[in-house]
This record gives C-alpha cells, structure tokens and sequence, in this order.
C-alpha cells in the first residue's frame, strides 16, 4: 500500500483545529442528547414559532413563541403537504411571508422525490442550512473520531444540482446537498475529490462518467458519500464496462463524454492531464481483470450512504465490492429535514436530532386512527415503530412524512431510531399487512441461503384463488432463469417474520409465493420512468422492493413501453 503524501498529512493537521471547534459542538449536543432531550425539544419549538411569527400562515393559525405544546397541537393538526401548498405557491410567485418570518431567508427549494407522489417543492431557509451542515457536522466529525485516517485522505461526495430550474421568482429548485458543496469554503473543497460542478451535470450517464472519472484519478480517497448505496454499485459497473475511456480522459486530461460547451467551461480547471495515474489504472486492469474500484482507492476505509429500510438490501453487495470496510449510515434525512444522526458504524440506528427540529411521533399501529396517540420524542417505548412528524425551521408543522422509524433504544434521554420503511410501503391483501423491510431481511437471507444474488427485486401482491405474492427480480448478467430454491426460502422467511402472513399461508388464504425473472434493461427504463414522474435526482431515488399494486407486472411493462409483451421467466 503506497504511503500517503507529506502535503495530505500536513493539511490533515492544519484541519486539527477545525475538528477540535467541530468536537466540542458534537460533544455539546450529545451532552444535550444524553441529559435534556425534553428541555431542548421545547427549546426547539419555541426558537421556531419565533422564526415565523411574524407570516401569514402563523397569524391565520394563531402561532406564537410562548404558547404550550398541548396549544400548539390544537392550533395545527397532524398535516402534510396539503396544508402548507397554497402558501407555498404564494411564495413561488415572490411573497414569501405567506409561510417564512422575515427573518427567515429563503435560499432555494428542495424538490422531493418520492415513490408514488407528485414532486413537492420544500422550503430551505438559512437556519434550515445552518442547521443541515451542523447534523452533517456531527456525522463527520464522529466518522473521523471512529476512524482516524480519515483525517489525511480525501472524500468522493455524489451530490445533484441545485439549480434544476427556476420558480416564478427565480428561487433555484433542486437537492440541497448540491447547495452545501458549493457554498464550501475553499479549505474544504479540498477534501473533495469530484468538483462541485459535476452536480450540474443533466444527462445520467454523462454525470456517472464524469463523478468516476474524476474519483479514479485520486488514489487517496478515503470515504465514499451518498444516499443511495446503489449509487456506489453503479459506479463500480461503470468502472468496469468504461474502463478503456476513463484511463483515456485521465491520461489526457479530457472529459470525453461531456459535450455540452458551457459544462466543458465548467469543468476546465480540474482537466489536468495525468500520466502516471492512467498507467497505474492500467496495471490495475491487468492485475484483476477489470477496473475494480476497490484497488483504485488503497486507503478506502469507510462507506456513507443509507443502510436502513429497503437500502439495507444493497449492503451484502458493497461488501463483495468494496471489501468489508465499516458503511458508516448517513442518518434518516430527507428534502424536509435531518432525523438521526448515527455515532455508530455498521447501524442504520441514530441519535435523534433534536437541535434542528421539534418531533413527534404516532404508534404505527394508529396511522390510520382518526384521532391518532401523538407522543413526545420521552414517550417512545424500546422496539415500538412509529410514524415521525416534524415541524421545522422551512415552515413544516407537524408534518407527517410518512416514515415508520424503529426506537432502538435511548442515548441518555434521547431515542435512538432506524428508518423501517415508508407508510405506504405495507402491502396487505388478507390481514397480512406486509412490510418492506420485512420484504428486504426476507429476500437478503433467502439469497444467503441459496447463494446467489439478485440485481434488483420488487415484491407485489397478485389476484388468484387464492391470492399470494410475486417477487419479480432482475438477475446478473443475462441470465433468465429463477433462481432454484430461492421462492420456497424466502416464503418460510416471510412466515417466520410475520406472524399474519405464517398464520394465512398455513391456512391456505395465501398461496406460496413465486418468482418471475424481468430483463436488466427493463428495469433500467422502469427506474428511469419513475425518476422522471417523481421529478427527483438519481441520489435520492430508493427503489421500491414491495409495490402494493397487484398490476405491478402492466404498470412495469407500460412504463418501459412493453405493451403486451408479459411473460418473463417464472419460478
């Protein structure tokens, strides 16, 4: 392993007097975290009504800081996006007090991405930043701490423009990460091996080929940071399939896929031809067979991106890619604000941020209870699931965003909670009430125990007599028979998970569950097509690995312009 460079250890400890001021802001919120989790809640909220006291929307609901949390709570019910769009489309018109205090810039919108809704643009203001960069603040600090070589290496960030498109008023619209890398100051931008401009970047493929690219030509990158986990793996099949362009483009010092002028602009100063990296590329091809990201980065010693719910899926498989280094769980965020913050590696469960948001939460089992038990973030009992609302510094109150959160246990007097999966990610055709994450620990273990491995994979009910489920899968390479064993191994997981669905299989209520194979490429339309309707970035994309729509297999093949063409290999 080569030895890292003088000047990488030299910035390391000039950077050990950022991390010291970053510590003691970590460590104070953990002392919060561990002491007073009611005190800073009610904190929180009170800080918050006094941010937009003075909007339209605090004064038509009568808000104002002092006011109890039992008055708060009559004065707004349990709400989502319907209660706060027409204010927002005052403030896209410019009249931003419909739903923001004057003290309380706005800088841009994040546009949602949901599975199944319409795209939903989220106010971010200058507090919601401050208090977004300080959770990731945390986040870093503790990754560092945990593993200390991080502190001298560099970082591959994937990250989306936030500058998608323009409201009336010309706000910028897009994800917020792509906000924080470029007001970086330039100290930090260091540590960044990907430029800032390649966010901006429109077309997929070109913007994959350009974050690897860049990423490869920078032996010393230590961690690699995105939401999506799939992310990395695509990266790593990009890696292989274009190897011979890549060495190319670093060897030249080109960027040979991007073909729009006003990016080429954009991405100059980084071009920098680069010999020596190309033939060390090259030697990895000649070594292993292909470009494997794993041997290009010697010092990778930690993977960011989401480990809980549905992404837990993708684990075992940056395993096999990237070795077995710690995946250091991004915490449960969203376009409407950060939840947890892990201080773990190996967990999805975090510290719940109670600084930047006040939370509430409703018992999993009231989501659809007219008068719903709401609790205090004290309230929640070890191993219950709930739904999570929150009311935040961009002018969400109680907003309920339709996550099912596990609490894990407490740190001090604060939860600890993992992300489950999404509300409407339950699919129940006789009582069974299955959920996704119980989909995905059923399939990664019935993988496990059959030994093989599965691309991608969407659990759906279908019709019959008697009814049952269909796991449709997409298989490496073109391979399109169903795995044998796999469909019995998974339908005794489900049974041993869920007790409902056991009990209707054993009385026959629900047929056994089968597999059907569906070809690589359609998948790839599929998640394009959905992308698209959902308005999103590739980043925040999650895959659904149970549809509760029992036409999945017509919604499949329409959306990826397969009209009529049903039948693909079946278990």
């Amino acid at each position: 392993m080569p030895p890292i460079p003088l000047r990488y250890r030299i910035r390391g400890s000039i950077g050990s007097f950022f991390r010291w001021r970053l510590s003691r802001m970590r460590d104070a919120f953990l002392a919060r975290a561990r002491h007073a989790c009611r005190e800073t809640q009610e904190r929180t909220l009170q800080r918050l009504l006094e941010l937009n006291a003075d909007s339209r929307f605090s004064a038509e609901h009568q808000l104002r800081p002092g006011m109890s949390v039992d008055e708060f709570r009559r004065r707004i019910p349990v709400s989502d996006y319907a209660l706060v769009s027409p204010y927002i489309d005052q403030m896209k018109t410019g009249n931003h007090r419909a739903l923001l205090g004057s003290r309380n810039r706005l800088r841009m919108y994040a546009v949602t991405s949901g599975t199944t809704a319409e795209s939903k643009l989220i106010p971010v203001t200058d507090r919601f930043v401050e208090d977004y960069r300080r959770g990731w603040q945390h986040w870093g600090v503790g990754a560092h701490l945990d593993h200390a070589k991080l502190r001298v290496l560099k970082m591959v960030q994937v990250a989306s423009s936030h500058r998608r498109f323009t409201t009336e008023d010309g706000t910028p619209c897009g994800n917020i990460s792509g906000l924080v890398v470029a007001v970086q100051k330039k100290l930090v931008r260091w540590l960044y091996s990907v430029p800032s401009a390649v966010a901006h970047l429109t077309d997929p493929f070109v913007k994959r080929d350009a974050v690897v690219r860049f990423a490869i030509s920078d032996p010393w990158v230590g961690i690699l940071i995105t939401a999506n986990p799939s992310t990395l793996l695509q990266m790593a099949d990009h890696a292989v399939a274009n190897a011979e362009s890549l060495i190319r483009d670093i060897h030249d010092g080109t960027a040979s896929r991007v073909d729009s002028a006003q990016d080429k602009r954009a991405l100059q100063p980084w071009l920098k031809r680069n010999p020596q990296r190309a033939r060390a590329l090259e030697e990895i091809v000649r070594l292993h067979g292909s470009l494997q990201l794993s041997a290009c980065w010697p010092h990778l010693t930690c993977l960011g991106v989401w480990s809980g719910g549905s992404a837990g899926a993708y684990v075992p498989q940056l395993r096999q890619t990237f070795g077995e280094i710690p995946v250091r769980d991004h915490g449960l965020h969203a376009s409407e604000g950060r939840m947890t913050i892990p201080v773990d590696s190996n967990t999805p469960s975090g510290i719940l941020d109670i600084e930047s948001h006040f939370f509430e939460f409703i018992p999993a089992e009231e989501a659809d209870a007219v008068k719903p038990n709401v609790l205090g973030a004290l309230e929640l009992q070890e191993g219950g699931e709930y739904l999570i609302l929150l009311t935040t510094s961009s002018g969400l109150y109680r907003y309920n965003i339709q996550d099912v959160v596990r609490c894990t246990g407490f740190f001090g007097t604060t939860p600890m909670l993992e992300f489950r999966h999404k509300g409407a990610h339950i699919s129940s055709i006789t009582g069974e009430k299955i959920a996704e994450s119980q989909v995905v620990e059923a399939v990664r273990q019935a993988c496990d125990d059959v030994q093989v491995r599965l691309e991608t994979y969407t659990m759906t009910p279908r019709w019959g007599e008697p009814p049952g489920y269909t796991l449709f899968v997409s298989l490496p390479g073109s391979g399109q028979r169903a795995p044998e064993g796999l469909a019995e191994a998974a339908d005794r997981l489900l049974r041993e998970t869920n007790c409902e669905y056991g009990e209707k299989r054993e009385t026959e209520r629900l047929d056994a569950l089968d597999i059907r194979v569906l070809p690589p490429e359609s998948w790839l339309r599929f998640t394009e097509s959905r992308l698209g309707a959902a308005g999103g970035s590739p980043e925040q994309y999650k895959h659904p690995c149970l549809l509760p729509d029992p036409e999945f297999e017509e919604l499949f093949l329409r959306q990826c312009g397969l009209h009529g063409a049903k039948g693909g290999a079946r278990c």
